[in-house]
């Protein structure tokens, strides 16, 4: 598995324990000893954990315009979460490409979600490129609404 792919799944993880206010500092400490995660991964997953904190309100309403009858807390909280990880990579990581981002969302859906969450997540998120292409273009090529940062490719 890739140091980004373990990342995002680290990443879900820490999302869906904050959601259940199980992420006191003595967990978080935990859960990195259990996780068996390289430095790069952990600090790629405290960056996406941040950004996704950071820029909430957006992101989810992101999702929401594109989740025809959904709403966010209607949704599992492993979908919620991918889809949160997937928009925030788009929005606001600049090396990580669209494709990419959609790819891995799906695919860690289809790993830690339900039997229909892969599709669940392919449909909102093919959505959110195709109709927030020019934001998403816009924002692969515009440094000042990209948050820089390395890591290795997707």
């Amino acid at each position: 598995m890739g140091v980004r792919r373990k990342a995002r799944e680290c990443a879900m993880q820490l999302l869906f324990a904050q959601e259940r206010g199980a992420m006191r500092p003595e967990a978080l400490n935990a859960f990195w000893d259990d996780a068996d995660a390289p430095p790069l991964a952990r600090d790629y997953a405290e960056r996406l954990v941040a950004l996704v904190a950071e820029h909430q309100a957006d992101i989810d309403a992101v999702i929401a315009r594109y989740a025809e009858n959904w709403t966010l807390d209607r949704m599992s909280r492993v979908d919620r979460n991918l889809l949160r990880i997937a928009v925030c990579e788009l929005f606001y990581v600049d090396d990580v490409p669209v494709r990419v981002a959609l790819d891995e969302a799906i695919e860690i859906a289809k790993r830690f979600g339900g039997d229909d969450s892969g599709r669940f997540v392919n449909g909102i998120l093919d959505r959110v490129a195709r109709e927030e292409g020019d934001r998403v273009t816009e924002a692969e090529t515009d440094p000042a609404l990209k948050v820089a940062g390395g890591g290795g490719a997707g």
